[in-house]
């Protein structure tokens, strides 16, 4: 066995950890489908403004997959996989909360939304991660409904305080 030979035989073995081609497209799907879901809640996000956008969203979504998959294929317990979830979602906390931003002069806190889309969009790749391809899915669908329904709910609600208006006794008589 030559140099070449040795080199190519340890680079073969370096990405063993996918041993056939089911287990290399469980990955792949898994993979690309929390990066799909994130990209949507990402788009929503970026097209209405938000500072954490659809690249955001892609990386939250494909970080927390990934970091489900690799301990499922290293054969990890089911007690260890929840301490690894855990850890996720504190670090992905720290991530929300710089999303979140209250400026000295406003009252109102900015970015809340979007630090709980990126919270969501978080379960939503440890779902796609974890097989759980129905579900991510759902709650996508779900999360996308309610960033949506936002603008319609507010002009509903805009337009009915309008029509409610009291009027006065001095408005009946034209102020007189």
């Amino acid at each position: 066995m030559n140099a070449w030979d040795t080199i190519a035989a340890t680079i073969a073995a370096e990405f063993s950890d996918i041993p056939d081609l089911e287990q290399l497209t469980r990955v792949i799907v898994r993979l690309l489908l929390a990066a799909l879901l994130g990209a949507l809640v990402g788009l929503e996000r970026e097209l209405a403004g938000k500072a954490a956008g659809l690249r955001t969203h892609m990386l939250v979504a494909l970080g927390s997959a990934l970091f489900v998959l690799i301990p499922m294929q290293a054969g990890i317990e089911l007690e260890d996989l929840s301490r690894v979830i855990q850890g996720l979602l504190a670090g992905v906390g720290f991530l929300c909360a710089g999303a979140i931003l209250k400026a000295a002069h406003e009252e109102q806190v900015q970015g809340l939304t979007t630090s709980a889309s990126l919270w969501m969009i978080a379960a939503i790749g440890m779902a796609a991660g974890l097989g759980r391809d129905a579900t991510a899915v759902l709650s996508t669908l779900l999360a996308l409904g309610i960033l949506m329904m936002e603008a319609p709910l507010r002009r509903f609600f805009d337009n009915r305080h309008r029509q409610q208006r009291i009027v006065t006794p001095d408005e009946r008589d034209g102020g007189r």
